[in-house]
């Protein structure tokens, strides 16, 4: 927020790119209708007009009516201020948690919801290293790098979408979680070579956590299932699974019993082909210290 000869700019909805409510994205709008409504609700118990609320938290009165409305999705920090102006206890503050799911792209939102509730997690990249394992430097390093470009506001939105599904290493109990990747993507420096280094450092890390597994494919290794792309396979301990790939099943999760006994041997192939955990590391070691 600047201050121009004694006067406040506020917020315009120019200053607030990428905070449009998905409308397909039900979950979503249904959200942030309700916290639009509980703005509305709080504003005119006070007796507060539009304009005065704006004027005290630091927006203009047309974006205050489109929170309200439930056509854009109110900053953290809007729903703090508004819960102090309001004198609200804590209840405004309260759905920051709500609010910051809903920012994330439905796609990566249902896909760590299944993360969340899985025993065990397996993930081949034939390109990159896998999302779970990126630093933010990175994952940010290869989001910038899209073309067209994504908006700053839309990159910073996927980057912490994308760290949001690290909590999985968290879990208690953890569950278990195996690693593939191509030998390549080793080699290559994204980001520079400090972030570069950070990277290689979280890798290390993780491949020596009791319930993660790593493992690294040769680049001459021979051919093998996962070279159209990535695959990921998620069981959970009721005994049902689901898991996707690149390169069949038109890319889509599937859960049939005859589909996933085709990823797991893809897996289990890929896996068999791969370096040993020991070797894998003792790989990453050594890039580090060449780094």
């Amino acid at each position: 927020m600047s201050v121009d000869d004694g006067v406040r700019r506020l917020r315009s909805e120019a200053d607030e790119p990428g905070w449009e409510v998905d409308p397909d994205d039900d979950w979503g709008v249904a959200v942030v209708a309700t916290v639009g409504r509980q703005l509305k609700l709080r504003r005119e118990a006070v007796g507060m007009r539009a304009a005065q609320f704006g004027e005290a938290v630091g927006y203009g009165e047309d974006l205050v009516y489109k929170i309200e409305a439930g056509r854009r999705i109110p900053r953290p920090e809007y729903l703090d201020r508004a819960d102090e102006v309001l004198g609200a206890g804590g209840l405004l503050s309260a759905m920051k948690e709500d609010v910051k799911r809903v920012r994330y792209p439905k796609k990566v939102r249902d896909l760590a919801a299944m993360e969340a509730k899985a025993a065990e997690i397996g993930v081949y990249e034939c390109n990159t290293v896998p999302g779970l394992l990126q630093t933010p430097e990175h994952a940010r390093a290869l989001i910038e790098a899209a073309q067209p470009p994504y908006s700053p506001d839309d990159i910073e939105r996927m980057v912490a979408a994308r760290l949001a599904r690290q909590s999985v290493f968290d879990r208690d109990p953890s569950p278990s979680i195996n690693f593939v990747l191509e030998e390549a993507a080793l080699h290559r420096e994204v980001g520079g070579t400090m972030t570069w280094r950070q990277q290689l450092e979280r890798l290390q890390k993780a491949g020596r956590l009791r319930h993660v597994t790593l493992q690294v494919m040769p680049t001459k290794s021979d051919a093998h299932p996962g070279l159209d792309g990535r695959i990921e396979l998620l069981k959970f301990a009721d005994g049902t699974a689901v898991g996707r790939a690149d390169g069949v099943f038109s890319g889509r999760p599937v859960s049939d019993a005859k589909q996933l006994r085709i990823l797991e041997l893809w897996f289990s192939t890929i896996r068999a082909q791969a370096l040993p955990p020991r070797e894998s590391l003792a790989l990453v070691e050594q890039l580090l210290g060449e780094t």
